[in-house]
């Protein structure tokens, strides 16, 4: 006594319900299309984060820079050659001590006026034109350094 077989014909309920087959191709582009968008998002959002810091860092270490040099040689237009010291870097203080570089500052001729100009940031350079009070002019190289406690700019050289 087994199980009596289904009725044969049209309009027989078949015994478990059948897949849907319409649209299945458009569902899973939709699908595969949106998961690409978002993927897409993503990473482009994240390399524009990337770009964006690069540039901005950039421009940072040339607005230290600048302000760095121009702090430095303004401090020797007021002769205020303590402030002026105080902007070097750690290597330059420890090869010159405030005393010395006072004195050997003092002795040299007075900057009257000065212009600042672009950073290489591939150098950490930045050139300075330099009037003295006697009427000479010089363009100066200063070199920068990122100071590792504070990650300002410091004036660590001047030829």
């Amino acid at each position: 006594m087994g199980v009596p077989a289904p009725p044969v014909g049209p309009g027989v309920a078949p015994p478990f319900a059948a897949p849907p087959t319409e649209g299945r191709n458009t569902r899973l582009w939709l699908g595969l299309g949106a998961g690409a968008l978002a993927a897409l998002i993503c990473c482009g959002g994240g390399g524009a984060a990337v770009v964006g810091l690069a540039v901005t860092g950039v421009q940072a270490v040339e607005e230290q820079g600048r302000a760095a040099s121009a702090d430095y040689y303004e401090a020797l237009v007021q002769r205020r050659y303590g402030a002026a010291y105080d902007q070097l870097c750690e290597s330059a203080q420890r090869r010159e001590s405030r005393r010395d570089f006072e004195r050997r500052v003092g002795d040299e001729p007075q900057v009257a006026q000065f212009t600042v100009g672009q950073v290489d940031t591939t150098t950490l350079t930045v050139p300075v034109d330099v009037t003295f009070a006697g009427g000479g002019r010089e363009r100066q190289q200063v070199t920068l350094e990122q100071d590792r406690q504070t990650g300002g700019m410091e004036v660590c050289g001047i030829n």
